[in-house]
């Protein structure tokens, strides 16, 4: 398609008109479908890749990095001296950028620790709860159609808050930077006193991760970060081995706005997600007609001016973007609840009172000087967040991702003896019989004179 072709196709965003139709939470969510995305086939398809790098060695990621991104690297494990090369010719604004960033963001997380939890059941019987950390964790940043060092920082800030005391990060290789990872990524690892990097991307790195590889990397607990639909499916393939923090699929916006909105910054917000693949979702979910129609006259205007014009009017274009029309606000938090966004705006003339009936979402924005965007950088909340409607019941990467809660109990002999009779009817009951003469035979020992 010619570049005048692309200026001459207008912006068509699908509307949806909920008007006077009272719909359960299922109906919303059917009318507002995401993109079709079949991570179950992408499973099948990267089967052999998986199989390969279980089996396989250094020069099995490189083969496969030059099949899928075109470039051999001299080495999967990045050179030390290259991550302190890219933060030495970093940009000094990008540098002082990045630096408040990830203080914003570690002063965020670093008030989500969580304290250890004792609760004393009887007199000399308890039950204590510690948060521990994993000890190995795998840290997926993309490298696709953009670059993205504000996801090393979103991955690699909470677990070291949480107190991983293993973290590397893997990325792409790039043919323009020497079968390296981006510079800007790097440079942002060294910032963040990352010197364990690879320059592998796709399923296989988080095969990488999930298998190991004898001699270049030691496997992982967990893997974590976003990717393009064959990291969702190597994830979604390898649960189980490793832990995930979800299986991210395209990026996606909601607002809910009122009379109040100025339409040029919805349009501004909602071609913001739309940046990011054809696949990205953008949905306004609004009760005034006039903002409707307005905001679709500044996408116009706007889309024409930027720079990804074809992928955003893809995008915008898409089954998975829409304008929603609904009677009320009221309407408009049910809407966004049943569709919970990945990113949720709220432009309404109350957003605060609005936001406490919030229920599903990634990531809440209040107001008009909220926009996803600042989330993206430099509000100190993380990005990593559920797609898909999977913030229904699943949360945004925090240090909670990366510790597990352990248990720790400890009874006396009195608080034993006290609730044994309990347990071993208990046992009985589901005809467990050996469960209850574990407690029995303490207390014949002790009827007995044994050692206490």
């Amino acid at each position: 398609m010619s570049s005048s072709e692309s200026v001459a196709r207008p912006v068509q965003v699908r509307v949806v008109d909920f008007r006077g139709r009272a719909l359960g939470k299922a109906d919303y969510a059917q009318e507002i479908p995401r993109a079709d995305l079949n991570v179950d086939e992408a499973v099948q398809r990267i089967q052999p890749i998986l199989q390969q790098v279980a089996n396989g060695t250094e020069e099995d990621l490189k083969s496969l990095c030059e099949k899928f991104d075109g470039v051999r690297p001299n080495s999967i494990r990045v050179p030390e001296s290259a991550i302190s090369s890219a933060l030495a010719t970093l940009s000094p604004d990008v540098r002082t950028a990045l630096e408040e960033a990830i203080r914003r963001t570690r002063k965020v997380h670093e008030a989500q620790k969580r304290a250890e939890i004792r609760t004393e059941v009887v007199t000399g019987g308890q039950v204590d709860q510690r948060w521990i950390p994993v000890d190995r964790v795998g840290l997926y940043v993309p490298g696709g159609r953009a670059v993205y060092p504000s996801s090393v920082m979103m991955n690699v800030v909470p677990a070291q808050v949480a107190g991983v005391g293993s973290i590397a990060v893997a990325s792409p290789p790039q043919k323009e930077n020497g079968g390296l990872p981006n510079p800007t990524i790097l440079a942002t690892c060294a910032l963040l006193g990352i010197d364990e990097v690879y320059a592998v991307g796709g399923a296989q790195a988080i095969a990488m991760f999930a298998y190991g590889i004898p001699g270049l990397c030691e496997s992982v607990d967990m893997v974590t970060g976003p990717g393009n639909i064959y990291v969702a499916a190597a994830k979604r393939a390898l649960r189980g081995r490793i832990g995930i923090d979800s299986e991210a699929g395209p990026t996606e916006v909601a607002v809910l706005a009122d009379e109040s909105a100025i339409p040029d910054e919805v349009a501004a917000d909602l071609i913001s997600q739309a940046e990011h693949d054809v696949i990205a979702a953008a949905v306004l979910v609004t009760n005034s007609q006039a903002l409707a129609n307005e905001v679709q006259v500044a996408l116009e205007r706007r889309v024409s001016a930027t720079k990804h014009e074809d992928r955003i009017r893809t995008a915008l274009a898409g089954v998975q973007s829409a304008i929603v029309l609904v009677d009320s606000i009221e309407q408009g938090i049910d809407v966004v609840n049943a569709y919970a966004a990945e990113h949720l705006e709220l432009i309404t003339r109350d957003a605060r009172a609005t936001a406490a009936k919030i229920r599903n979402a990634g990531a809440v924005f209040l107001g008009r000087f909220s926009p996803v965007s600042l989330g993206d950088y430099s509000a100190g909340s993380n990005h990593v967040l559920p797609t898909g409607g999977c913030a229904c019941h699943s949360s945004g990467l925090s240090v909670q991702t990366f510790l597990k809660g352990v248990t720790f109990i400890e009874y006396n002999k009195s608080a034993f003896l006290d609730v044994a009779a309990n347990v071993i009817l208990l046992a009985n009951s589901e005809d467990l019989p050996a469960h209850g003469e574990a407690m029995s035979a303490r207390i014949n020992n002790l009827e007995q004179g044994k050692s206490e």
